[in-house]
């Protein structure tokens, strides 16, 4: 017989990714790729990239992958609409990605000033269940420009994006991640990270050992999955006391989750709710 033999597909790397729209040797974008196996999410290593181009070419260099990543996907419908944009997610992605970011923070600006005290920014759909901030929201945290820096490098690498638009078909899968949501269910409004030194406290140390714990232990998340670590990197997520490691972990989380979902013929599949709207997008596993 031939020695050929039949391709082999690309192994499939997950992927959570804690974001930075502006990355640096000191905050920069972390990657923590590991894999699914059964119930367990073994992590097999964290990455970090100090440029936006570092992490988009080593995402262009990896075949096959799913990721979580920890930036909005869409923009609120109503601010869409407002803005009279074409109903077409990946054209109007296009567009926002071509703004200037003063020509954007000047368009939020307006369509804030006109809405009612209260209800400034307008929300997605999948902000109230999943407890996120406005995906339109420039400061504190600055998560459009997360967006703006983040979605048109994932487009570029070919990544499809379930239920939104993208390459479909594509091997690099690409869905929306927030950590937050899966801290609170395990550990509730606790903070255990802090970027300011000073405020790096035993508190928030504390709160990092009892979130680990309950990642590794069995059955104890809604998501049924449990987290396996080696003991160096234990030791390294609860030492990052900026909480930029254990982001990317819990993300990877939800990547994870959404792997194991069923995808029914003519459904997004990867657990995302058959209501998601098409421009806004969803938080998976919110």
């Amino acid at each position: 017989m031939s020695g050929q033999g039949a391709a082999t597909a690309p192994v499939l790397l997950l992927l959570g990714c804690d974001f930075s729209s502006a990355p640096t040797r000191r905050k920069p974008v972390t990657l923590a790729v590991g894999e699914r196996v059964g119930d367990a999410v073994r992590l097999h290593q964290l990455l970090s990239f100090a440029t936006l181009d570092a992490w988009q070419q080593w995402l262009a260099a990896q075949p096959a992958w799913l990721g979580g990543f920890d930036f909005p996907f869409g923009l609120p419908r109503a601010l869409w609409q407002a803005w009279q944009w074409p109903a077409d997610w990946e054209a109007g992605m296009r567009r926002y990605a071509a703004l200037e970011r003063r020509v954007l923070r000047e368009r939020f600006k307006a369509f804030c000033d006109a809405r009612p005290v209260g209800a400034k920014f307008a929300h997605r759909a999948t902000d109230g269940p999943a407890g996120a901030s406005p995906s339109m929201k420039w400061v504190n945290p600055p998560v459009a420009w997360m967006m703006h820096a983040g979605v048109p490098r994932l487009l570029d690498v070919g990544a499809s994006f379930p239920g939104l638009g993208g390459l479909r078909g594509s091997a690099r899968v690409a869905l929306e991640a927030y950590p937050g949501l899966l801290a609170r269910e395990l550990i509730g409004r606790r903070s255990y990270k802090a970027d300011d030194p000073a405020r790096q406290n035993e508190a928030r140390q504390l709160a990092r050992e009892d979130l680990l714990a309950r990642l590794q232990a069995t059955g104890s998340l809604r998501l049924k999955l449990h987290l396996e670590l080696q003991p160096a990197q234990h030791a390294l997520l609860l030492a990052d006391a900026s909480g930029d490691s254990l982001d990317a972990v819990l993300c990877l989380m939800q990547a994870a989750w959404a792997q194991a979902q069923p995808r029914p013929a003519g459904a997004s599949g990867y657990g995302l709710p058959a209501h998601m709207d098409v421009l806004e997008g969803w938080i998976v596993s919110a």
